[in-house]
């Protein structure tokens, strides 16, 4: 466990010997260096995992210096290793280990290879950060980057407008959260007198009662943190035009990166979220109604990268809801399978982009099931696993555990359950919608070339992942293993069941089995059996369909009653009293500048004279100061 420390220093490392040797290292070098320290820090978390659950210690603290110390403020640098950060350790180094290796083929024609990985190994470095933080101030450092880190890969192709647009909106949208969960880190220390992650967690309970006013309020903060991070409602419309960046950069942010980051924060301060019930409920609220929101918006888009961009949104919404009843465990879990097949459905989706061109049209795709059989047949895996195909996915056991406990927790009910069940079966329908789209039918695009190991290897770890890994939390109706519970069970609590519905499972088991094999059937009579009568249907429901393409308009909310009457004032206020003053000092500095250009014209003699009367100007003072 003394080697926790080298995790996240060798991403660091990585970056730092990129940015420094740019335009000196070959590609195969920057990707050597870039995927090898990404993979043996994830070597290095196998290794300090084993030794952690074989020590049977429920956490290891490692502190590295201290970092600063102002008053009553002591704060280290230091990591605090438990099961949760250890499952997000794993996910963060594996899955980003495989993004590293499928990037070195699908960016090895491009200009900024060394800067791409720069960026990527800075990414990860920062959601390590994050995510073993024993210290709200070294993670709020991790949280930050994560942010600064987003923006330059979404950014990535800056020479297109779009692109630096769609930077620029993710990076100002998360600092409206950002700002908000600064104010909850401020309540906490006037509180507690402490940022320190357990300190506060034990201090909770004894200083504040339930639904305090304070704790309610810090509550609230630090969820706005996380909805800005995570792209819930209201902060979501970020996270579909980030797809502006690479496909490796988009599997990152939604898989094992970013989005993320609000799930671990609500789940690491679970103790402030027991203590102010009114806002663990906001936390199910907020995630019911995005599932549903984003799920509908996913159903209308032709953009492959935005299809799977509304079903993250989505998807977390379901991580969101867990959180929210008390289903701590079950949200962790969801969060682990669904790192799994969104990184794959990305990648893949990036494989099949990459091959046509770059072309993202789905409607300009299609007859690629036996053109690109191993592309398809993984994709086919992971959109299996996101629509919670029955039994033979891990989707399925993650996400039956939610809708389950949404009726059966004791803060669960009726309308959750109903949210999650048709969210449930709407991601059935826009996620085989996607596949009959793109693979079946006729081609429509040519096949420029297809991808190599590089490629295709991380494609099919990815997709075994999507599938096995399902079986570590088993409901009671397939044995019962609950192995990943029990990894957990130290550090999140138990979720609280109501009386007498333990029978109730098998039967949410079928409901939510028949509810995800009805989307696809849906899904196989309009896109594939009678797609003649599709034109019709969206005709019959245009403005509908318009409405949910659009995100809800809140893209066009914002921009009429935000952006737009801030613009506005801007710019009748710029000749302000405080415009002039620094307009001023800019005419100033104007003026000297226009004096001293007039010394530089370029003739030795002038110069010469210019020494030669200094000089004199120098003794003089020395002569007159000096009794």
């Amino acid at each position: 466990m003394q080697l926790l420390w080298l995790i996240p220093t060798l991403p660091f490392l990585g970056a730092f010997i990129l940015i420094v040797f740019n335009s000196r290292l070959s590609k195969v070098v920057s990707g050597f260096i870039g995927s090898g320290t990404i993979g043996i820090a994830a070597v290095l978390t196998l290794l300090v995992g084993y030794d952690f659950l074989n020590s049977g210690l429920p956490s290891y603290q490692f502190v590295a210096w201290e970092w600063f110390s102002v008053d009553a403020l002591n704060i280290a640098f230091a990591f605090h290793l438990d099961a949760l950060s250890l499952v997000f350790l794993f996910v963060i180094t594996f899955v980003g280990f495989l993004i590293h290796i499928y990037s070195t083929g699908y960016m090895h024609d491009d200009a900024g290879f060394t800067r791409f990985f720069a960026y990527l190994n800075l990414f990860v470095c920062s959601m390590l950060l994050l995510v073993l933080a024993d210290n709200l101030v070294l993670l709020y450092l991790g949280w930050e980057g994560v942010g600064l880190c987003s923006y330059l890969l979404i950014g990535f192709w800056y020479e297109e407008e779009k692109n630096g647009y769609a930077a620029r909106k993710a990076f100002i949208i998360t600092r409206v959260g950002d700002t908000a969960m600064a104010i909850g880190l401020f309540t906490l220390f006037l509180s507690f007198n402490t940022l320190n992650i357990q300190e506060i967690l034990t201090q909770a309970p004894q200083f504040w009662s339930v639904s305090s006013t304070t704790a309610v309020f810090v509550a609230f903060m630090l969820l706005g943190g996380a909805v800005g991070k995570s792209a819930q409602l209201p902060l979501q419309t970020w996270l579909p035009d980030a797809m502006a960046g690479p496909s490796p950069v988009s599997a990152l942010i939604h898989a094992a990166t970013m989005v993320t980051a609000g799930v671990y924060l609500i789940a690491r301060m679970h103790g402030i979220y027991e203590l102010a019930p009114l806002a663990q409920t906001w936390v199910g609220i907020i995630g019911a109604a995005t599932l549903t929101i984003a799920g509908f918006s996913a159903m209308t888009q032709w953009d492959l990268k935005r299809v799977l961009a509304y079903s993250t949104i989505s998807q977390i919404g379901y991580m969101f809801l867990a959180l929210g009843i008390g289903a701590w465990s079950a949200g962790i879990f969801h969060f682990m399978i669904h790192a799994f097949f969104k990184a794959l459905l990305f990648l893949g989706a990036g494989a099949v982009i990459h091959a046509l061109h770059n072309e993202q049209d789905m409607f300009k795709m299609g007859g690629l099931k036996n053109k690109m059989p191993v592309i398809y047949w993984t994709f086919l895996i992971g959109a299996a696993s996101l629509a919670a195909l029955p039994i033979v996915t891990g989707g399925f056991y993650s996400k039956d555990q939610i809708l389950w406990l949404a009726w059966a927790s004791k803060k669960g009910n009726l309308w959750f359950f109903l949210a999650a069940l048709g969210g449930a079966f709407i991601t059935s329908i826009y996620t085989f919608r996607m596949i009959f789209v793109t693979f079946f039918g006729k081609e429509k695009t040519h096949i420029s070339h297809l991808p190599g190991a590089s490629m295709t290897v991380p494609l099919v770890i990815l997709a075994a992942l999507s599938t096995f890994a399902g079986f570590i939390e088993l409901p009671h109706t397939f044995g019962h293993v609950t192995i990943f519970s029990d990894l957990l069970s130290p550090v999140l609590p138990h979720v609280s069941l109501r009386e007498g519905v333990e029978s109730s499972e098998p039967v949410i088991q079928i409901i939510a089995a028949v509810v995800a094999l009805s989307g696809v059937y849906i899904a196989y009579y309009f896109y594939q059996k009678r797609s003649d009568l599709l034109p019709g249907f969206k005709s019959a429901i245009r403005d509908t369909y318009n409405f949910w393409f659009g995100g809800w308009g809140f893209d066009t909310l914002y921009n009429n009653w935000i952006v737009r009457p801030f613009v506005y004032f801007s710019t009748i206020n710029k000749n302000d009293v405080v415009d002039k003053f620094y307009a001023g000092l800019v005419h100033v500095s104007e003026f000297f500048n226009q004096v001293f250009v007039k010394t530089q014209s370029g003739i030795l003699r002038w110069y010469l004279m210019g020494i030669v009367i200094g000089a004199i100007l120098i003794l003089a003072l020395g002569l007159i100061v000096i009794p």
